[in-house]
């Protein structure tokens, strides 16, 4: 996409890469700085290191803000550098396909689910896991307020970086689009911190798969969908937990047990969401870069259905 839609010059997808990396950076500074006035007008305290005190929900706003503003960063960086429509990181049609998008949600909501049931029926890694004291309803529904609302742009900001930028960057330099799945699979499993093995062969699972799926249904739907709910599930919960959202652990943390359960089920969801792509006819590929131009959102020239 990045070759078909944009203008032509092996340096724009590292200088454009750069520019994610830089917007990134940025947009997490803006939101330090954000949070410090806020924390000033609202007279928040401090602890001993002179930080401003949250709380697990704020401290979560906070971070999930920050990833979320990067899909602004993707978009102007495939407008500007990549001189492209915005919505061509999105899927080959030049937009998010929301009824498409909206189909893959339904799929993977008894996967998500079952994954998070899975979680809860396994037994506590050795050690013991956190104890599960009923937060309160007020800080649960506040809990979960912020993370219904931050959490569908948290993780489709990732889908937007690793599925959708880096793997276009890296492809725009290879004829086959598979070269591009590996390095963003693995650098997203790095991104997320090192925890055990095991949870960082999950998270390489993840992203192969949905590397799978953005290329075989041609765009980032099927991967966002699975991303979000799972986020959502799993956040969902720690929220009902007293300082659940304090907690800083990741997928990464995972444990063997809980990648048996986890991966089954991620290959479940690929599998039926590539049976209803090909049943739907949903669209795979874009204009032949010899076309040139692309068309943006709404257009009638493209050829195929469009979900």
């Amino acid at each position: 996409m990045a070759r078909a839609a944009g203008a032509a010059g092996w340096w724009r997808p590292l200088l454009g890469t750069a520019v994610v990396l830089g917007g990134a950076i940025i947009a997490t500074v803006a939101v330090l700085v954000g949070g410090e006035i806020a924390g000033a007008v609202l007279d928040r305290p401090r602890d001993a290191g002179g930080n401003l005190v949250w709380g697990g929900t704020g401290d979560t706003a906070l971070a999930l803000l920050s990833l979320a503003l990067c899909i602004p960063v993707v978009l102007l960086a495939a407008r500007w550098v990549q001189r492209r429509p915005a919505g061509t990181v999105s899927s080959v049609t030049g937009a998010l396909r929301w009824r498409w998008l909206g189909l893959c949600l339904a799929v993977a909501l008894p996967v998500s689910g079952a994954i998070l049931g899975g979680s809860l029926l396994l037994p506590a890694p050795e050690g013991g896991g956190q104890e599960m004291t009923w937060a309160g309803l007020s800080p649960f529904l506040i809990g979960l307020a912020t993370v219904c609302l931050l959490v569908p742009f948290q993780a489709a900001a990732e889908e937007y970086v690793f599925r959708g930028w880096l793997s276009q960057a890296v492809g725009a330099w290879f004829r086959s689009p598979w070269v591009a799945v590996t390095p963003q699979a693995v650098l997203f499993a790095a991104a997320h911190g090192w925890g055990t093995p095991w949870g960082f062969v999950d998270l390489v699972v993840f992203g192969l798969v949905a590397g799978l799926l953005t290329i075989r249904t041609g765009g980032l739907e099927a991967a966002i969908a699975l991303h979000v709910l799972n986020n959502l599930f799993a956040m969902g919960f720690l929220a009902a937990i007293a300082g659940g959202l304090e907690s800083d652990e990741t997928a990464a943390d995972m444990d063997g047990l809980m990648l048996a359960v986890d991966v089954p089920l991620v290959v479940l969801y690929a599998a039926v969401v590539l049976y209803l792509a090909r049943r739907r006819g949903v669209r795979t590929r874009g204009l032949h870069p010899a076309e040139r131009g692309y068309p943006v959102p709404g257009a009638t020239t493209a050829p195929g259905r469009t979900p």
